[in-house]
């Protein structure tokens, strides 16, 4: 009887211990969220503010061109939020994605140039000057496509001396003076300081760059993830992306 009563509670021990190996949890979740490098800074800002509702779980951002971002998860990168520039990007990757999408910001395009305009470039048409170097994003981009969009409506031929795979990546090339001039999206201005300044687009001739988030269908976390790019949109996200210079974009979302 004495050897009966000590085996129970052993027993119960090593099942408990069974029990937590197999179903419990370490530590909080963490979500890889692969992001367009132009969400740098209000990501930082919101991995903080999602960690105060959700203390289970924290953000891991990946930033870098939006197709980039979509091409890791054709090559089987781990990620659970896919968060890009524009629908086309997001649409690259659908196979890997859940199919609710969310559109979480906006903003719109301005004309990067060194400090102090010194070429005296009042718009678009004054990027088609002879011997002028202008830096765009490739046709294959999100900024590149919106760029070629803006031009088209302006009725300027798009002359390009180089070509980038994100807006930031066009800013770098005028901050460094590798270009005279380049089209960014509006938010990506701050990053660079006093390095560059900037000539608005008229609304007639500008473009909204709309980013869309989705959850990636096989991805570890996939519920956390869902419930991470519903909240983007809550009126807390938006103001967050609101600080950072984004709108709220409009329609469905």
């Amino acid at each position: 009887m004495r050897a009966s009563a000590l085996l129970v509670p052993l027993v119960s021990l090593v099942l408990l211990g069974l029990a937590a190996g197999c179903g419990g949890s370490s530590g909080p979740v963490t979500l890889t969220v692969l992001a367009s490098s132009s969400l740098t800074e209000v990501f930082g800002e919101m991995s903080a503010a999602y960690r105060q509702s959700h203390p289970d779980v924290r953000l891991a951002p990946e930033f870098g061109g939006s197709a980039e971002m979509a091409d890791k998860l054709s090559e089987h990168d781990p990620g659970d939020v896919l968060a890009t520039a524009d629908t086309v990007s997001l649409n690259q990757a659908d196979p890997y994605l859940d199919g609710h999408r969310r559109a979480i910001a906006a903003t719109g395009l301005t004309i990067a140039v060194g400090p102090g305009n010194p070429r005296r470039i009042r718009g678009l048409a004054d990027l088609d000057r002879r011997g002028m170097r202008v830096v765009a994003g490739a046709p294959s981009v999100p900024i590149g496509r919106y760029t070629r969009q803006a031009f088209a409506k302006a009725g300027v031929a798009l002359q390009t001396t180089a070509e980038e795979i994100s807006s930031r990546a066009v800013l770098d090339r005028i901050r460094v003076g590798d270009a005279d001039a380049g089209v960014v999206y509006i938010t990506d201005l701050r990053s660079a300081g006093v390095a560059v300044s900037s000539v608005p687009i008229p609304a007639n001739e500008n473009v909204t760059a709309t980013y869309s988030a989705a959850a990636v269908k096989d991805g570890a976390h996939r519920d956390d993830a869902d419930e991470f790019v519903s909240w983007l949109v809550t009126p807390e996200a938006q103001r967050l992306f609101n600080k950072y210079g984004f709108t709220t974009p409009v329609g469905p979302q």
